[in-house]
């Protein structure tokens, strides 16, 4: 019993590794304290969602938001929160319905670049747009 247990901890972390190997992910960045997408990266979003051959199907999209430090915890929050509202809403104008999309503001917290140069703040200023599998 003991080994099946430890067989299904095995599996489910190789299954886990595979997803994570196969997520693809497109960032949209945003100026300082803004939370308006430029048409640009509206359209290159556009366009890399409808390359992907059957979407809805096989993956699940998840957005992950971050700020720069700028301005608080609180106010980072309700930026982060803006930022990846605003990126739903265009998935939304792509007719991707609500269920297939989860969100993560960060704010300010776990940072993935560096906030002590302005080039890192410039790279945490994002969503992450990111297509998981769907393991069947």
């Amino acid at each position: 019993m003991k080994q099946l247990a430890v067989f299904f901890v095995l599996l489910s972390c190789a299954i886990t590794a595979i997803a994570q190997q196969d997520e693809i992910r497109k960032s949209i960045y945003f100026g300082g304290g803004s939370y308006d997408v430029d048409e640009d990266q509206a359209t290159q979003l556009f366009d890399w969602l409808d390359s992907i051959p059957n979407l809805l199907d096989k993956y699940d999209i998840h957005l992950i938001s971050h700020t720069d430090p700028i301005g608080g915890r609180e106010y980072n929050e309700w930026l982060s929160k803006m930022r990846s509202e605003t990126v739903q809403q265009l998935l939304y104008q792509m007719a991707i319905p609500e269920h297939k999309i989860s969100i993560k503001d960060w704010g300010l917290e776990n940072p993935v670049y560096s906030n002590t140069t302005y080039r890192g703040m410039e790279m945490n200023r994002r969503v992450d747009v990111i297509l998981y599998p769907i393991i069947f």
